[in-house]
């Protein structure tokens, strides 16, 4: 089962690596990994992406929060969340293809962000699922390179106004 983690912790030398250890220590794939400082630039937020069953997620999860430097871990796995990634996409734009390639981001509400006589960089985002099919749609024209940044996650906010 594919779980979304978010975990956040000091903003120290050495944490990323203890955490990764966690995770590798026990055979688990870390499918992606997004850190940044957060509003306090003391604290950083690490979203991992992973699949495992739940009784070592179970166990990882308790291990994070042994960790001198976590301060929270919160799996969104079953939580109502807001999640969105980045790519940015280089894609074969040959004069055949150009319109294509243009119609394609359009639809994606995606950016072209770099131009050159032979291929466009494309910037999207949105929830994996879209960016994964708007590189789907884009292989045929030829993609030369390609970078995700994998998930990022923030919970929902409540859906009534507490009074």
């Amino acid at each position: 089962m594919k779980h979304t983690i978010s975990v956040l912790v000091e903003n120290e030398f050495g944490v990323l690596a203890r955490v990764a250890g966690l995770f590798s220590g026990r055979g688990f794939n870390i499918e992606s990994l997004s850190v940044a400082p957060t509003l306090d630039p003391a604290i950083s937020r690490m979203t991992i992406v992973t699949h495992g069953d739940e009784r070592i997620l179970e166990q990882i999860n308790k291990q994070l929060h042994k960790l001198i430097n976590t301060i929270r871990v919160i799996d969104f796995t079953d939580q109502d969340r807001v999640e969105r990634e980045m790519a940015l996409i280089k894609v074969s734009a040959e004069e055949d293809t150009r319109a294509e390639v243009l119609r394609i981001a359009d639809i994606f509400r995606a950016k072209v962000v770099d131009v050159a006589p032979r291929c466009y960089t494309i910037e999207v985002t949105g929830t994996p699922g879209k960016v994964g099919a708007i590189v789907e749609l884009l292989r045929p024209m030829g993609i030369r390179e390609l970078v995700r940044t994998g998930p990022v996650v923030l919970g929902r906010g409540p859906k009534v106004v507490e009074k």
